[in-house]
């Protein structure tokens, strides 16, 4: 194992944020409908590119990159209600091939885990949109906090 991928396993990196749920992201029986977790993962994911200054990778893609989401999952655990207090966590697992985020919904109340779920990112070379097969090493180092 390299020294960089070794020093990776050993640090976390995550990003949270906090809200409420509203009642416009309710069903009639007061509970989260499933696709707004997905707004709520997007959100801690946007926090945790923000903190490490790739705002939506804009300098990137004036760079000839983009990074679509090429897979995702959730597993929905517990279900939140109508002004349910939650963070939502974002953790960096992996950026070598593609851009790999983990998710946690915990409700704040009572440290409930209401969903976990997973995304993936590709980087594709723009204006061919070609997939690259690995992601490109200034994007690595920026979310992984190297500066070399």
């Amino acid at each position: 194992m390299l020294e960089n991928d070794r020093l990776k396993m050993d640090r976390v990196v995550s990003a949270s944020v906090r809200r409420r749920v509203p009642f416009y992201d309710v069903d009639m029986m007061r509970v989260v409908w499933n696709g707004h977790y997905w707004k709520y993962f997007e959100e801690a994911r946007q926090a945790l590119f923000t903190q490490k200054g790739l705002a939506s990778f804009d300098e990137n893609e004036g760079k000839g990159w983009v990074f679509p989401v090429i897979r995702a999952e959730v597993k929905y655990i517990y279900p939140l209600r109508l002004d349910d207090e939650f963070i939502c966590t974002a953790t960096l697992k992996e950026t070598k091939v593609k851009i790999v985020v983990d998710f946690e919904v915990t409700r704040v109340e009572d440290g409930k885990v209401c969903a976990r779920g997973r995304s993936e990112q590709a980087a594709v070379k723009v204006p061919e949109t070609e997939m690259a097969f690995m992601i490109p090493k200034e994007v690595q180092d920026a979310l992984w906090g190297r500066s070399e």
